[in-house]
């Protein structure tokens, strides 16, 4: 197969089993802990937010867990997503690296945002839950859980952070074609969010923020129930089709990868990729050198805390152990929508912290002239987060030329850019800026983060 383009896998080589990272880690994650007590938390106190099946897979140290039958029937409708070597990047970048990306937008959403928001509503639908609430950045999670809504009957309330309301109307329109309910964050609704709109009537909006809102709603109803797209470690365990996938297709090749790079916001891309990869790592079976590339304006994991923080910008949430900005930061209205969030998955952030991964932040700038050269020799138009993963992999393959080392470089081109175009046209009219994050700013929203041994 000397000359493949596009690596695939047939229906029944799916994997049928997710991979839980926590059974390999050298030491297990701290904790979460509740917000008032700071006591571990118990499955009790998950249970107003999430069914007891997710709540167990949460705390779950099992190697391997078996995906339900309903889910992999939902799984054929874009799954094994391909396999890609980047050839004509290549040729343009004049490497003798090669470039290999695992494309998870011929999804319905047009990301891999489904993969953790079919089996979440097939897991409230068995414990006969009517309504999800969720908060969503640039839209991808939001449509993904209305996507996956529709296809097990229930209801999906949607709190999407406000500049990317009012930057993608079309994602808004996707999450209303299937059945969403959708606001603007801060929003009218509830009281968190009037509070703030009283304050700042043009207020932007954050991740956080719209989790607190998607929160108040859902545990003032036995009926209703939230849903994350990131950030927690069931989301990440979903995710692990990802990487188990890439790993059977590059073995039909004879690959093993030397770097592998990852968007990374709230984590559940790059974990999604990554963990298998560190389990072949872990066990001495391959090397590779894993990198998570971050905005420079919302870099958690390069200038961020490492600490107890919680999730939301109110302080609903169970308190998690991650690198944080603080959960009051309100990150500059980037174009990566899906990146702007104040903390990074706990598991993310433990294995970075035990030295397992790397991390870098790229500026947006870097990050849309990578894209626009892979549009040109790819022909896809990449989402904003993912172009940091493409900046990252362009970065190597042209050290790669500079030094004449044939690496194999792996990455995830987590969705498409269909509904992004108006960054795009931004970009290509000049009137785009780099964003950085400055000291004070961090210093600022870290202040009401609580002290926790």
């Amino acid at each position: 197969m000397s000359e493949y383009t596009k690596i695939l896998l047939e229906e029944d080589e799916m994997p049928t089993q997710w991979y839980n990272i926590v059974a390999d880690l050298p030491e297990p994650p701290p904790p979460a802990l509740h917000p008032g007590t700071h006591q571990p938390a118990t499955a009790e106190d998950f249970a107003p937010l999430f069914p007891m099946a997710l709540v167990e897979q949460e705390v779950s140290t099992e190697r391997y867990i078996d995906i339900p039958g309903d889910v992999l029937d939902v799984y054929r409708l874009w799954r094994p997503s391909p396999l890609f070597r980047a050839r004509r990047l290549e040729k343009l970048l004049d490497t003798p690296a090669k470039i290999f990306y695992k494309y998870e937008g011929v999804s319905p959403a047009g990301s891999h945002k489904p993969n953790t928001a079919v089996p979440q509503v097939w897991y409230n639908a068995q414990e006969g839950i009517r309504k999800l609430t969720t908060e969503t950045g640039a839209g991808q999670w939001g449509s993904s859980l209305a996507f996956a809504c529709a296809q097990f009957g229930l209801e999906c309330e949607i709190w999407q952070v406000a500049a990317s309301y009012l930057a993608k109307p079309h994602r808004r329109t996707m999450m209303e074609i299937w059945g969403g309910k959708v606001h603007p964050s801060p929003s009218d609704v509830t009281e968190f969010g009037r509070k703030l709109l009283a304050e700042n009537p043009d207020h932007p909006g954050s991740l956080g923020i719209a989790i607190s809102e998607a929160v108040s709603e859902a545990i003032e109803d036995e009926t209703v129930r939230y849903a994350l797209g990131s950030v927690l470690n069931h989301v990440l365990l979903h995710q692990t089709i990802i990487g188990e996938e890439a790993l059977l297709q590059l073995a039909k090749v004879g690959e093993t990868p030397d770097v592998l790079v990852g968007c990374t916001g709230g984590g559940s891309n790059f974990g999604g990729l990554a963990f298998p990869f560190l389990r072949e790592k872990l066990a001495g079976k391959m090397s590779p050198v894993i990198r998570c590339v971050e905005p420079s304006a919302c870099p958690t994991l390069t200038k961020g805390e490492y600490r107890y923080d919680f999730g939301d910008t109110a302080g609903l949430t169970p308190l998690m152990k991650m690198h944080t900005l603080g959960h009051g930061f309100i990150p500059e209205p980037i174009h990566a929508g899906g990146l702007r969030y104040h903390g990074m998955a706990p598991l993310v952030s433990h294995v970075y912290e035990l030295g397992l991964v790397e991390a870098i932040a790229v500026p947006q700038l870097e990050c849309f002239a990578g894209a626009v050269k892979f549009a040109r020799s790819e022909g896809i138009v990449p989402a904003p987060e993912p172009t940091h993963a493409i900046a990252a992999a362009i970065r190597e393959a042209l050290a790669c030329k500079e030094s004449g080392e044939e690496k194999t470089i792996l990455t995830a081109l987590c969705g498409h850019g269909h509904l992004d175009l108006a960054s795009y046209d931004r970009y290509m009219r000049g009137e785009m800026q780099d964003l950085e994050l400055s000291d004070d700013l961090i210093k600022a929203a870290m202040l009401d983060v609580p002290e926790i041994a």
